[in-house]
This record gives C-alpha cells, sequence and structure tokens, in this order.
C-alpha cells in the first residue's frame, strides 16, 4: 500500500460500493472502504489516505459533515459523490471543504479520471508547476497586493502579516489570479488551468472555491465582472 495511491471510499451502498472499490483497485489505487461517515472519519484518521471520496448521504455522518470534520484536520484532496447534479447538497460539499464533485451514477473511467486530475493538482504544495511558474515569471518571490503578500516560492499567503491557510485548489487558484493581476479569467479558463478539466465543467465549483477564497483574503480583492468571470484587483 505504500506504494499505491490510498483512497478513502466512503459509501453506504453495498452494490456501489463494492463495486467501485475493484474497479479502483483494478486501476492500481489502494482502497479503504466504509458504510458510514463514523466509520470512514475513523478509517480517515487511522491510515491517513491520499485523497477521499465521500458521499453525500451517508448514515451516522453525512458526508457534507464528514467533509468539514476533515477538512479542520487536513488538505488531503476530497471528491464528494452526488446522486443529483442540481442538489444542493453538491454546494453544500464544495462550501464544507471538498475539492470537486462526481455525478452518481458515474462511469468508473471518468471517476478515475477525475481522482487522477485531482491528486495531479495536488502533486505540488499549493499547486501545479505550470501554475506556480506563471505566477513566478510575473514576479519571483513574494507577490503584494495590498495587504496581501503571496510567497510563491514558499507557498505560503499572508494578510495583514497574519499567515492565512489555504487548501491546495484555493492556492492554486490564487497563484491563477496573481500571474495575471487586473486581468478578467473566464470560468471555463479557470477550470482547465486549476481544475485540469479538459472537458466542460460545472461553474459552481469555480464560484464555491473564488468565495471561500474571499473570505480568507479579503471579499474585495477578486472582484465579479459579470458576464466574464473573476479578477484580482491589483
Amino acid at each position: 500500500m505504500a506504494d499505491q495511491t490510498h483512497v478513502l471510499f466512503v459509501e453506504d451502498d453495498d452494490v456501489i460500493r463494492e463495486a467501485t472499490q475493484l474497479a479502483l483497485e483494478r486501476d492500481g489505487f489502494a482502497v479503504t472502504a466504509m458504510p458510514d461517515g463514523l466509520s470512514g472519519l475513523e478509517a480517515f484518521r487511522a491510515d491517513r489516505p491520499d485523497i477521499a471520496l465521500l458521499d453525500v448521504m451517508v448514515p451516522g455522518l453525512d458526508g457534507v459533515s464528514l467533509c468539514r470534520r476533515i477538512r479542520d484536520e487536513s488538505t488531503v484532496p476530497v471528491i464528494m459523490l452526488s446522486a443529483r447534479a442540481d442538489s444542493i447538497d453538491v454546494v453544500l460539499g464544495l462550501e464544507a471543504g471538498a475539492d470537486d464533485y462526481v455525478t452518481k451514477p458515474f462511469d468508473g473511467a471518468v471517476l478515475v479520471a477525475r481522482i487522477r486530475a485531482v491528486l495531479r493538482r495536488f502533486g505540488h504544495a499549493g499547486g501545479s508547476d505550470r501554475a506556480a511558474g506563471s505566477a513566478a515569471a510575473a514576479d519571483a518571490g513574494v507577490l503584494t497586493f495590498g495587504e496581501l503578500e503571496i510567497d510563491t516560492e514558499g507557498m505560503e499567503v499572508r494578510r495583514a502579516g497574519q499567515p492565512v491557510a489555504l487548501t491546495p485548489t484555493e492556492m492554486r487558484l490564487l497563484l491563477e489570479f496573481s500571474s495575471a493581476p487586473g486581468t478578467v479569467l473566464s470560468r471555463d479558463k479557470l477550470l482547465e488551468r486549476v481544475w485540469d478539466y479538459g472537458w466542460g465543467g460545472d461553474t459552481r465549483v469555480v464560484d464555491v472555491h473564488v468565495q471561500r477564497l474571499r473570505t480568507k483574503i479579503g471579499q474585495d480583492r477578486i472582484e465579479t465582472v459579470r458576464g466574464f468571470g473573476y479578477k484580482l484587483k491589483a
């Protein structure tokens, strides 16, 4: 298991849980599968997996609450599984700290692709080489925007001198904005660059992460350009 990517999978449906576990194991993942949120939390604390797949509707401790508990303790990537694409649970999961979501029923190949995409962007603390490189190219070292300081080498952020704790996805998003301050970035472009989507994705993922980032670096630092996207105020 030490040489494999370790996946924590929490799903209460026995058929889905067993079939998905087998599919992931065939693709080379080591999987710990749990039927409810409480056992999932125990497994997370005991095993410290590389990524967590959490179904929204699981007994004991629902997936959204479990995501919050995990996020309180770790920046490990989290993908939520939801039975409805338009469910409020999707947004709640993202607001709780999830990095992405997949709608059920899902194709095994699609799930694996999404897992690998998330893992790729978590391969470097805070962002991919592309995102980090573009930010560093703008001004190697520390970038300053008002009271916001971004150390693109140490992958640290400070606001008014105080450290700001960002998840790797939030850091990638901030690096993307800081690489082109004042430039409007569309939701589709952010999905491509930050979430590594080579296909259409749900722009709610972007909107929720931008809002989470705003609460940490300042509500006015990222401006919404209606009908186009977002930009970082220089």
